[in-house]
């Protein structure tokens, strides 16, 4: 990212992205085929599209779920009046249905570009660190893939106007979004499940949001991410508390 930026390339340049979004899973193919030599066998390679349809479903448009949750989180707190109007201004020409739309199609053929980082964290890391504590495993990955995303709070991609408070706020965030992607790993048997459900967030949640409530009603990025965050916070306080989660020893790697 440092390199990209001192060559002058922007870091939105797709080259650029598909450079370090890659990287984990790199890192996880060369793990597993050189170093550890222990293979494929758990990386949930296979789709299983008939077995886990209803959970593509729901990686698929969860995230349209957490949107509306986090629009009502904002419209409840008094910090938005419901307009779908700053939807007309995200891609110049193209109406706010046109929008939602395009997106409903675009987020599954982005699907392969965020198995770049799933195939690494989901897919590999979280099922090696403390195994069999999978809650504290998950939390421990989410730290990891938070620390990987802080140059980008350096390098003009995000800003925050309180730096060090932004990123605790980020930080949090990416531990919520890590609960969420690894139970659809877990429940889905596929790693193609959170890398739906990954571009989905971000395509989704995050931009639509970020337009409704930076560019509709003025908040920052910091107290967006807060919003966003509160709908996943409850998600996945459910998800753990149900005992929904300990089927994460099932799929926990080799002992």
């Amino acid at each position: 990212m440092f390199v990209a930026r001192a060559l002058g390339m922007s870091l939105v340049n797709p080259l650029v992205q598909l450079t370090f979004a890659f990287a984990p899973a790199i890192a996880g193919y060369a793990v597993r085929k050189w170093v550890t030599r222990e293979g494929f066998g758990d990386a949930g390679l296979a789709p299983r599209l008939r077995a886990a349809w209803p959970h593509y479903l729901a990686a698929w448009l969860g995230p349209w779920a957490l949107l509306g949750a986090s629009l009502a989180v904002a419209a409840a707190a008094g910090l938005w009046q419901p307009s779908l109007a700053p939807l007309g201004d995200v891609v110049p020409g193209l109406p706010g249905w046109g929008l939602v739309l395009a997106l409903l199609l675009v987020v599954p053929l982005l699907t392969p570009v965020y198995w770049g980082e799933e195939f690494g964290w989901t897919g590999y890391l979280r099922l090696r660190l403390l195994p069999h504590r999978p809650v504290l495993s998950t939390v421990l990955t989410g730290l990891v893939w938070a620390v990987w995303h802080y140059p980008l709070a350096f390098l003009g991609y995000i800003e925050f106007d309180n730096v060090a408070l932004g990123l605790l706020v980020w930080t949090v965030s990416f531990l919520f979004q890590e609960f969420l992607l690894s139970w659809l790993r877990i429940r889905g048997g596929s790693i193609w499940l959170p890398s739906l459900a990954h571009a989905g967030n971000n395509m989704v949640l995050s931009l639509l949001a970020g337009a409704l409530l930076t560019g509709g009603a003025g908040l920052g990025v910091m107290a967006v991410t807060l919003i966003t965050a509160v709908p996943m916070a409850v998600l996945t306080a459910f998800i753990v508390l149900s005992g929904r989660f300990s089927a994460a020893r099932a799929s926990a790697g080799p002992r």
